[in-house]
This record gives C-alpha cells, structure tokens and sequence, in this order.
C-alpha cells in the first residue's frame, strides 16, 4: 500500500478528511523549500503538492504563475524540485508529497528517468496537468510500476466518459477542479461540487480532493462535507507573498491551522 493510500486509510479511521496544501518548489527561495514543507505537516497537512515551476503553466491563475516566476528566476527546474523531495524525506518518512506541474519538464528528462528519480526521492504521487488519460496511459502504467501514483483532474464540464477514463487510470486520489477557470479564482460554486462529487464516487473507490477556488477555513469545511480532501494552494501561496521571506514559515502555519481545526469540527 502506498503511502498516500495508507494517510486515506488512517483518516478514514478515524472520520477525518485530509488536508492537501500546495507550494511551488523554489518560492520565496530555493532555501526556503524544504523548511516551508515541514511546516505544512506540523500546521496539520495530510497529503502536500509540490509545484514544479514552470515557464506556461497554462491552468495557474496569477498568484501561482506569480510564484513559479519567482522560482525560475532563482534557476529551480525538475532536478532542483526532486533534490528537494529528498531533503525533506531525511527527516519525514511519512507524509506523501505529490509533484504537481507540466509535461515539458518531464519529457525533457525523460519519462522512465524522471520515474526513477522521483522514486528514489521519495515522491508519492504526479499531477502532470497536460496529461490527459487517453494520451498517457503508457506513462500511468510506469508510474504505477515505480509506486508512484499517477493523479488526474477532473473538472465540472467533465463527461462520464472522461470519469471512467480518469477512475481507470489514476491512483492515489482523484482532483476535481472546482470550477470553470484557473487557480485562484473567487466563484466557487458549493452547490455544484456537491451535486458533482457523487456523480464521480459512482465511478471510483479512489478517494476524491478538492480544489480550486478554496480560500478558508469555512470554504474548506463545506468543500469537505462532500469530499474526501481539501487542496488549497493560490490563497496560501499569497501569505508566502504578502510578507518577507523569513517569515513565509510562520505565515503558513498561521494560515494553515485554522483550516485544519474546521475540517477536524
């Protein structure tokens, strides 16, 4: 079992739901990376997503391409984001960290050595957002192969089709984007995440995450009453933003906490 699949289990245990918050490698500064990790898990995170940055990120709104700017300006790629995977499995062997990025820095790499690599640092799981299903089977099966779950989105536009298609190929968990439009958008709409959330447990056992348009601890709390996994990324990505980088550790824990106390209420 995998990582990511025992941290469901557990919650399930004991009825909680898990708390999936996203960084982007590199942001505020390469140093700062591994750090800002550790603080999401003693904050309360179950599960992390780790940005890899990119130069078109094509589903980030602007505070995320704002981060992955930031970033690539100090010069962090793929190599940098698994080296830092590693670091952070020095000292925590059980939390599952999740690559989230884009399929260019992947293939530039190659897909088999970007598996192997990211095995050996002790990645979880990959959300590579260009990927479709019916385009990557070949690279979910590898990934599968290596212990690496291979995690999809879904969105609300998504066709039963496509449900099936993402249920049949993804492990791990599943990512419903909550909304029409890029990260870090304002109009999220809880009546449709609820009326689409048992449409896609009709088709999978595989625990299903939220995200997209998440902002608080109150979003989060309803966002959970449906869902397996609250992911939140653009609005903490701001309090890593809003004030100087030595500070960015005890932002996100301020930030965080509260959150993770309204999905434990």
């Amino acid at each position: 079992m995998s990582r990511i699949a025992e941290r469901f289990a557990s919650l399930r245990k004991s009825a909680r739901k898990a708390l999936i918050p996203y960084i982007t490698a590199g942001d505020p500064s390469p140093q700062m990376t591994v750090p800002l990790l550790h603080a999401l898990v003693e904050a309360g995170a179950d599960i992390i997503e780790l940005g890899v940055p990119f130069s078109d990120p094509m589903a980030d709104g602007p505070v995320i391409q704002r981060s992955g700017e930031r970033a690539l300006k100090h010069g962090v790629g793929l190599k940098d984001v698994l080296g830092m995977g590693r670091e952070f499995r020095t000292r925590d062997g059980a939390t599952p960290l999740v690559l989230m990025g884009y399929a260019n820095p992947i293939e530039a790499m190659g897909t088999r050595v970007f598996l192997d690599r990211a095995r050996s640092a002790g990645v979880d799981g990959v959300i590579v957002v260009d990927y479709p299903p019916e385009e990557c089977t070949e690279f979910a099966a590898l990934a599968k192969e290596a212990g690496i779950d291979p995690i999809f989105l879904l969105a609300p536009t998504s066709t039963e089709k496509r449900i099936d298609e993402v249920a049949r190929c993804g492990s791990g968990y599943l990512y419903y984007v909550s909304l029409r439009g890029v990260t870090g958008a304002a109009h999220l709409d809880l009546s449709e995440v609820s009326k689409k959330i048992p449409q896609i447990r009709a088709a999978t056992r595989l625990p299903i995450g939220v995200g997209f348009g998440i902002r608080d601890a109150e979003s989060a709390r309803r966002v959970a009453e449906t869902a397996d996994a609250v992911v939140i990324g653009s609005r903490l990505i701001q309090e890593i933003e809003a004030g100087a980088p030595a500070d960015a550790v005890a932002r996100v824990k301020s930030f965080l906490r509260p959150i993770r106390k309204a999905l434990d209420s």
